[in-house]
């Protein structure tokens, strides 16, 4: 099973994370932030991943560290988890609506980190989730799983929706990504590595 466990600790959070690639959709999620954990909960479920995470952040300060930190060890676990890289498919491309907002994630899983973010709408808040943290989630994440990532929203009037739509398209992108092609063989790269 392609699955890493990463405990890290910071003046600003501790985190322990257990990520497992092929899974089945299983959640145990307490991250402080109540609708960041609604969004994790839906990559992991439409994802087909289990995602264990409990993190401790300075959330009296604002969700910033939390948000961003969990990006970082999520990406960590995922390339760490991923190995070789070999039979994979490599590129997915997942557009995913939810009511009247509709998300496309593209990704390569290239060992380049690079992020596209179109998505404009947003107000400045759902809830009390800053929703600006959303983009930099995204970026903790590419840079530590060294995945090109490319993220664009179509349409859509109601933050959560947007928001919504964006993680269960990038769940969806990242798992047919990373699925094993029995058709593929060895290293999906014409330079033999990724």
């Amino acid at each position: 099973m392609r699955r890493k466990v990463i405990t890290r600790t910071t003046a600003e959070t501790s985190i322990n994370l257990d990520f497992a690639i092929d899974g089945s959709g299983q959640t145990d999620i307490k991250t402080g932030v109540g609708f960041f954990d609604h969004m994790l909960t839906a990559f992991t479920k439409h994802g087909l991943f289990d995602l264990k995470v409990e993190c401790d952040g300075d959330i009296e300060v604002d969700q910033h560290h939390t948000v961003e930190d969990i990006g970082i060890v999520l990406g960590q676990a995922f390339n760490e988890s991923i190995g070789t890289k070999e039979g994979i498919n490599r590129y997915a491309t997942v557009s995913t609506p939810m009511d009247e907002a509709l998300a496309t994630a593209s990704i390569d899983i290239s060992g380049r980190s690079f992020l596209v973010f179109n998505v404009e709408g947003l107000k400045d808040k759902v809830g009390d989730f800053d929703t600006e943290l959303v983009e930099e989630f995204f970026h903790a994440f590419v840079s530590h799983s060294r995945v090109t990532l490319h993220i664009n929203v179509a349409y859509g009037k109601n933050s959560h929706h947007i928001i919504e739509a964006v993680f269960k398209a990038f769940g969806r992108a990242l798992n047919e990504a990373s699925a094993i092609n029995p058709k593929i063989k060895g290293i999906p790269s014409t330079k033999g590595l990724l």
